[in-house]
C-alpha cells in the first residue's frame, strides 16, 4: 500500500515521511474579528448585521479548518491531509509557480499547477511554509 495515494487508505501523516506544518489560528482569527468589526457600521447600515454575520462564520470555518487540515511536504509532492485521510497529493514536476502574498503578514498562498491554480488561506506556520516552498520548489519563478 503506498501511502502517497489519495484512493487508499492510510494511518496518516507520517513525520518521517517530510516536514508537516503547524497549524496557526491567526488568520481565521483575524477573520473573525473582521467580522466583530463589522458591527461598528450598525449605525450607518442595517446590513451589517448579516455582513458581520457572514464574515464571522467564515473565520470559524477557516478555524476549523486549520485544526482539521495539515500540509505535508515530501521528498517529491505537497501532500493535503484531513486527520487521518489523504486528501489531495500535488507533485512538485507539475508546478508552475507559487507565492505567498502579503509579505511580513502572509494571508494567501497561490501555487499554479500544469492543470489548475490553487489560491488558499495561510491556515499554517508561514515560516515554515515558505522555508519548504523555497526547498522544494527554488527553480521556479
Amino acid at each position: 500500500m503506498d501511502p502517497l495515494q489519495p484512493d487508499q487508505p492510510s494511518p496518516g501523516p507520517d513525520p518521517e515521511a517530510g516536514v508537516i506544518l503547524a497549524p496557526r489560528p491567526w488568520v481565521p482569527l483575524g477573520v473573525v474579528a473582521l467580522g466583530l468589526a463589522c458591527l461598528l457600521l450598525l449605525p450607518l447600515w442595517s446590513g451589517a448585521t448579516w455582513l458581520a454575520l457572514g464574515v464571522g462564520l467564515f473565520g470559524l470555518f477557516l478555524l476549523l479548518q486549520s485544526q482539521l487540515l495539515r500540509l505535508q511536504f515530501t521528498a517529491d509532492a505537497l501532500l493535503v491531509w484531513n486527520r487521518q485521510s489523504l486528501l489531495r497529493r500535488f507533485p512538485y514536476d507539475g508546478w508552475l509557480g507559487w507565492r505567498l502574498f502579503w509579505g511580513p503578514l502572509p494571508v494567501l498562498f497561490y501555487f499554479r499547477e500544469q492543470r489548475s491554480i490553487h489560491l488558499l488561506p495561510v491556515l499554517f506556520d508561514a515560516t515554515t511554509l515558505r522555508q519548504q516552498l523555497l526547498q522544494h520548489l527554488s527553480a521556479l519563478p
